[in-house]
């Protein structure tokens, strides 16, 4: 998935920018570089266990956020890296709302080399537009 650092993040802090032609990418990309922020070898995460969670907000950017703070809590709660294998947004309601099916697995630290404890989502330069074709986010995480 298409995703790239920010450079200018505060010093706590570490941003990304995500993209895909649509919406439902964009938030995938996204929740590939919170992984990649988390494991320095993302792909060594193997689909070994799902979850599935539906996450409501009647703003967009407010929905992104409630959709990467449900893989944080689950590599919290549960020490599970997950991967976003689906997503699907439904806009034409009200909250907007957002599914995902996410796999991955427990964390082992001989095998995931793990980078950045992540622990929330900021509202730092928080954004969700539309730029002629892709779908871009930024986001700026604790850490």
């Amino acid at each position: 998935m298409p995703f790239r650092w920010l450079e200018d993040a505060p010093l706590s802090d570490a941003g990304f920018e995500a993209w895909g032609p649509t919406l439902e990418e964009c938030f995938r990309s996204a929740g590939d570089a919170l992984l990649a922020l988390m494991v320095a070898n993302p792909e060594a995460v193997q689909p070994r266990e799902e979850r599935s969670f539906t996450v409501e907000h009647s703003e967009l950017e407010l929905l992104l956020v409630r959709f990467l703070e449900e893989i944080l809590y689950y590599k919290d709660a549960e020490q599970l890296l997950l991967r976003v294998k689906q997503c699907s947004l439904s806009l034409d309601v009200h909250p907007l709302r957002a599914t995902a099916q996410l796999c991955g697995e427990k964390i082992d630290r001989h095998r995931h080399w793990l980078s950045a404890d992540v622990k929330a989502v900021t509202l730092h330069r928080l954004s969700v537009r539309k730029e002629e074709e892709q779908w871009r986010a930024t986001v700026v995480v604790d850490i």
